[in-house]
């Protein structure tokens, strides 16, 4: 039977620890699915399984009749293919050895809705162990049985699929809240109770003072009383602070994910009215190929929100290319285009891998304080010293965008292109981006496979490049 044994598993970086103390064991046939944050050490995670990678403490014993397949998140060969054809060919190649362990990173980032499907399909048919890293959520309900969730610290093993493990999640955070709530109600209780019997044992020493005065047996019962009432009311107190100490760290574990309010260098107010991209009988393509898309009749105006789709190869890259001025483009007819676009794409192109996190934005906006650029990185999530002193190729995809936000946030365009930025990012990130979208001032176009983050969007249009056209 094809084992893998992993003991006492840890894996830290220069600047965090990912997680300590995984002990598991997989066997034939588990279809599992590592889950959790950017930058929580997913991809690392596969890569010290592949023995690309040493761990930072643990050990992994494979048995010897284990063959692995694995397909990168990042594919870099076969550079004339669309992310989707690269994903094709990555996959074919790893199935060439018959893989009886195949290890996917992000597999349906790159592929339309059809490749999905298809890839999908074909994964529910394989007959091997399945890992794979992903955050897509009908994948985790379609494909898997097990779920390595890493967070705080640890990797939490779940069976069942992604909607059993939030439906559990849910229950688990509701059953805590509500024993928060009945700990408040009961210490209210105590404290109500131990107020009534101190003015009990006022009224008491009030009448014992009047004994005195006439001369009468005095009683000390009640002082007593009510000193036994303080104690017993301390004692309970105590004990429903620990057990609220108790329920509040078991409910940071269950993950809440923090919300970015992102301000912004202009505001809609300050974006005038009118067209900012008008093309007419236009039609893009390469040196010595025909037109790649053509009939491109298009035009955007301030403060439009467009999403532009169509299959892997279909055109939708070339066509944002000559958007933004690509001289290895060619195009033809009347193009109106501004100056200035914002641009963010899913190998975030805008950062230098060398620079850290403050150099980024200290460099982009030098007429800020450095109080005011750490208030922006703020915003962003990036608080701590090792936060913002951390090297750009130290960061994770969801970091990257965060911190690409945080660029577009400080020089705000009045557009902005964003090429499938929702590949390699976790389900938190997708959050922040929507809040980051639906409060952006200007136009965007967005290149997006996820029907489901673009239904979240305030879209005014949707574009498909089929046929070698430009459809509305």
């Amino acid at each position: 039977m094809t084992t893998i044994q992993i003991n006492q598993l840890g894996i830290s970086f220069a600047h965090k620890t990912c997680f300590e103390g995984f002990s598991t064991h997989v066997h034939d046939g588990n279809r599992i699915a590592i889950i959790g944050q950017n930058g929580t050490g997913k991809s690392t995670l596969l890569k010290t399984l592949l023995n690309q990678v040493e761990p930072s403490s643990g050990s992994i014993h494979i048995s010897n009749d284990v063959i692995f397949g694995y397909v990168p998140q990042v594919i870099y060969e076969f550079e004339t293919l669309s992310g989707g054809q690269r994903l094709n060919e990555t996959l074919t190649q790893a199935l060439c050895v018959s893989p009886n362990v195949l290890l996917l990173d992000e597999p349906t980032n790159h592929l339309d809705g059809s490749n999905r499907k298809s890839l999908m399909r074909m994964l529910r048919q394989y007959v091997g162990t399945l890992i794979v890293v992903t955050h897509d959520v009908e994948f985790l309900n379609t494909c898997i049985d097990t779920l390595w969730h890493i967070d705080n610290g640890k990797v939490h093993i779940f069976t069942g699929n992604y909607d059993d493990y939030m439906l559990e999640v849910h229950t688990m955070r509701t059953a805590i809240e509500g024993e928060l709530s009945r700990l408040d109600r009961q210490k209210k209780d105590v404290h109500h109770a131990l107020m009534k019997e101190q003015e009990r044992a006022k009224k008491s020493n009030l009448k014992g003072e009047k004994s005195i005065q006439e001369r009468k047996w005095p009683t000390i019962v009640s002082s007593a009383k009510a000193n036994r009432a303080a104690e017993t009311s301390g004692k309970k107190k105590k004990a429903i602070h620990n057990a609220k100490d108790d329920l509040l760290e078991k409910l940071s574990t269950l993950h809440f994910p923090e919300v970015i309010t992102p301000k912004f260098s202009i505001k809609a107010a300050g974006i005038s009215d009118g067209v900012l991209v008008s093309i007419s009988d236009g039609a893009v393509g390469y040196k010595d190929n025909k037109a790649v898309v053509q009939n491109i009749n298009f035009s955007l105006d301030a403060k439009a929100r467009i999403a532009l789709q169509g299959d892997n190869g279909s055109g939708k890259s070339t066509l944002i290319k000559a958007i933004l001025g690509d001289q290895n483009v060619i195009k033809t007819g009347d193009w109106y285009m501004p100056n200035d676009i914002g641009y963010l794409d899913q190998h975030y192109a805008t950062l230098d891998a060398e620079k850290s996190v403050l150099e980024t934005l200290t460099e982009l906006v030098p007429e800020w304080t450095h109080a005011e650029v750490r208030r922006h990185l703020n915003d962003f999530l990036f608080r701590k010293n090792e936060e913002v002193h951390v090297k750009i190729h130290q960061l994770s995809g969801g970091e990257k965008v965060r911190l690409s936000l945080a660029q577009i946030a400080a020089k705000t365009q009045k557009l902005l292109i964003l090429d499938e930025i929702t590949n390699n990012i976790d389900l938190s990130t997708k959050e922040h981006l929507l809040e980051f979208l639906n409060a952006y001032p200007g136009s965007f176009i967005i290149v997006c496979h996820d029907e489901g983050f673009l239904e979240k969007l305030n879209l005014d249009d949707v574009y498909i490049v089929r046929d070698n056209m430009l459809i509305n």
